[in-house]
């Protein structure tokens, strides 16, 4: 297996290409297992595919719980790993610094930690109070003895904030702060895109899904250097199950396992 050191190397030097790449987002160790062999370069976790694995909402996953699903995703795979931290599971900027240590220790060469709050009467944490919740991260990471990459998240879009000036002053002051690479979930169009990158010098993730109506290459041509899929996924897999409970119970039906990969073919993926 590859050292963390090396990972982290690995990790980081995918973001220094002249394109972007896709770091796709598994849910357990399954998942993990399947993607790196469609030969992907890196993996990133999702907090909302986790959740829902576990039968719960997005956010509900407390911080230990997550540490044993990353360690499991960083053991399932010889590739990097990123976790999806959420907000640092605490408001107070030292508890981001802990759950990057421990995310590191979990085996995680990268993580994102995001400035919303996860109260819906206050989503969005004052920029001030996010910048030192960003500042004590970079602290944690560069105490490493690897180069863990983080990623700052502006979470605007998300939360019914769509606000250009104010996402792209965050990822500014964030970038300040000393986050490795840059990310406003939810930007949907090709102008806001390629505005937050020209207004950034680090490399910028983007989400990708129905609402990016663009490829891997014309993303690159923007300027972007990472495109994730954050849910998705693990939305798709569930999504075709729903369809498949839906068929059995209302028509009695099983055509859905017409579409279902074999048993053979995903064997085939998997260590025996």
């Amino acid at each position: 297996m590859s050292t963390q050191q090396e990972k982290a190397n690995r990790f980081r030097a995918l973001h220094q290409q002249d394109h972007a790449f896709i770091i796709p987002n598994p849910w357990d160790v399954g998942t993990a297992r399947l993607l790196a062999g469609l030969g992907f370069e890196a993996l990133a976790s999702t907090s909302a595919g986790y959740a829902f694995s576990m039968g719960r909402r997005d956010g509900a996953v407390g911080r230990d719980q997550m540490m044993l699903h990353l360690a499991e995703l960083a053991s399932a795979t010889d590739l990097p790993v990123s976790a999806d931290l959420e907000n640092g599971f605490g408001d107070d900027p030292q508890a981001a610094a802990q759950t990057i240590s421990r995310a590191a220790a979990a085996g995680m060469v990268g993580g994102s930690i995001e400035d919303a709050t996860g109260r819906r009467d206050d989503p969005i944490y004052p920029q001030a109070l996010a910048v030192e919740r960003i500042r004590a991260a970079v602290a944690a990471a560069r105490a490493l003895p690897f180069s863990f990459t983080l990623t700052a998240r502006a979470e605007n879009y998300l939360h019914g904030r769509p606000n250009l000036k104010d996402t792209i002053a965050r990822l500014q002051a964030y970038q300040e702060a000393g986050a490795d690479v840059l990310y406003a979930p939810g930007l949907k169009t090709r102008d806001d895109i390629a505005a937050v990158v020209s207004s950034v010098d680090r490399p910028v993730n983007v989400l990708a899904g129905p609402q990016v109506h663009m490829t891997l290459d014309k993303l690159s041509r923007i300027g972007v250097k990472r495109v994730s899929v954050g849910g998705s996924l693990a939305r798709a897999a569930f999504g075709a199950m729903l369809r498949a409970g839906h068929e059995m119970r209302e028509h009695g039906s099983f055509d859905f396992a017409n579409d279902a990969v074999s048993h053979g073919d995903i064997s085939a993926m998997l260590p025996p």
